[in-house]
């Protein structure tokens, strides 16, 4: 950095500090440290500074400013993005937290409007105070900010009954990157008035836009649950299994979440507070809810009836039915620990991938052959959302093997899955993103046209490249490094 550089920049920070207040625009090290490392620990960044606006006029300040001296801007909510699309390499940090306000909800239009750094959590309180459900469920959820689930159109296991949350938004507050503020507040389900811009900003990972603020929408509160836990021999029996439940069921099957013996085996070792949920072991189990806002709904004999012939088919070798409130916590507990408990087993490459639901049972068994033939003892932990054909197909290191030396073997892996992944028409970033850790895959793997359009778009709205550049795309040959620094 030269001297006219850093004299200008010094200037633009104070600038910032005259219009947000010096509390809130920071650049000690020790102060801007949590906001350089993504929770996972693969990239570490830089920044010149963190500020923190208080309202949509503020952001929109910090944005023209950062425009008008070419210095980029990364926005983030509560960091807990899993593939490096809130991590920094250089210019500002533009922290969303302070604008936590709800704004309003009204019951009738069953939407709920919110400010970027509102909690997941503090949401789903609000509407279940209102008697509504937002069903967007992560878990993150106590720390994840709602700008950011938009940002990176995060799912969860409420997708098979309601959506990404693409599918649960319905307008937009953004600030563009030369500050001008677009309103698209509405709380509509029709308006045909040209191209519906809010769905390019959800997904877009801070690239082309900050959301500032979202009308949501709000579902019935479900009144009556049932939770129940299966094995059986393996994928392919499952799948099965949530074909007959989905047709028994309809749409009052809200979840079914797949996982195999060796995450379960993971979360029983290392999680407090769990048991086995069946007697005995079986290769795959599946964790299923169904629910209605009918609080006389008898999902019980449903559930017992679809689960009755499955067991008599072979396609269930055992299940049980949480009889409480308790009970069913417990079960879902399991399948919520998983992904905390993976890395105490050492390193763990992740893939987080999806392919058409009735081709999951198929991917799972070729992409785990394959792995395990790439490599002596790995250990192969492909769980998820099998009702939206969202698999994280996790790789654990073998016994014994040192950890820096199987992470060294990431690229080798990613191009064993994401081959297959290809061959099933599927997707390599299905719920958590694209970020930087995917950003030259999608070269591999991605219609050429769409990426043509992608930077397209980009360059359209961040003509000078300084929202969350080298994220997702990369305008400028200078975008950081795309693989992890492990």
């Amino acid at each position: 950095m030269n001297d006219a550089t850093s004299t200008a920049e010094a200037a633009l920070v104070a600038r910032l500090a005259e219009r947000l207040g010096a509390a809130h625009v920071v650049s000690a090290l020790t102060d801007i440290e949590p906001h350089l490392i993504e929770s996972r620990g693969l990239y570490r960044g830089r920044a010149l500074a963190v500020v923190r606006p208080r309202d949509v006029h503020e952001v929109s300040f910090v944005l023209a400013q950062c425009s008008e001296a070419g210095l980029p801007v990364v926005p983030q909510g509560g960091n807990t993005g899993l593939v490096g699309g809130g991590v920094p390499h250089g210019g500002v940090v533009i922290s969303l937290a302070r604008l936590n306000a709800i704004r309003g909800l009204d019951p009738v239009n069953a939407t709920i409007t919110v400010e970027a750094g509102v909690t997941l959590k503090t949401i789903q309180d609000a509407a279940d105070e209102a008697d509504r459900l937002f069903p967007l469920s992560l878990a993150s959820e106590g720390t994840c900010q709602i700008g950011g689930n938009l940002a990176t159109n995060a799912g969860g296991t409420g997708v098979l009954r309601y959506g990404n949350a693409r599918d649960l938004v319905l307008g937009l507050e953004v600030v563009l990157a030369d500050g001008r503020i677009w309103n698209g507040l509405k709380g509509l389900r029709k308006d045909n008035t040209g191209y519906d811009l809010k769905h390019l900003f959800v997904g877009s990972e801070g690239t082309l836009g900050i959301i500032t603020a979202a009308v949501l929408k709000l579902y019935p509160k479900p009144k009556a649950t049932v939770t129940a836990f299966l094995g059986c021999e393996g994928p392919q029996a499952a799948l099965q299994v949530f074909e007959r439940l989905r047709e028994g069921a309809g749409d009052q099957l809200t979840a079914f979440e797949y996982i195999p013996r060796f995450g379960l085996e993971l979360v029983l070792k290392h999680a407090d507070g769990v048991t086995r949920p069946l007697q005995g072991e079986h290769a795959a189990y599946a964790l299923v809810e169904l629910s209605s806002p009918r609080a006389d709904a008898d999902l019980a004999s449903v559930i017992e009836t679809v689960l009755g012939a499955a067991i008599e088919e072979g396609l269930v070798e055992d299940a049980t039915i949480g009889a409480s409130e308790a009970q069913n916590a417990a079960l879902w507990k399991l399948r919520e620990m998983l992904s905390e408990v993976q890395g105490r087993e050492g390193g763990s490459i992740k893939h987080d991938v999806s392919v058409p639901v009735s081709r999951v049972a198929d991917f799972i068994v070729e992409a785990s052959t394959a792995c395990e033939a790439a490599m002596d003892g790995i250990r192969v932990c492909a769980f998820g959302h099998f009702g939206d054909g969202n698999i994280h197909f996790n790789l654990t290191q073998p016994v014994g093997m040192e950890k820096a030396a199987f992470l060294a073997e990431w690229e080798r892996f990613n191009r064993i899955v994401h081959d297959i992944v290809h061959a099933y028409d599927g997707s390599i970033a299905a719920e958590h993103g694209v970020g930087l850790i995917k950003r030259d895959e999608l070269k591999l793997y991605k219609d050429p046209v769409a990426i043509e359009m992608m930077l397209a778009v980009k360059a359209a709205l961040d003509p000078r490249d300084t929202l969350n550049p080298g994220k997702v795309v990369a305008l400028s040959p200078e975008a950081p490094a795309a693989l992890p620094g492990r």
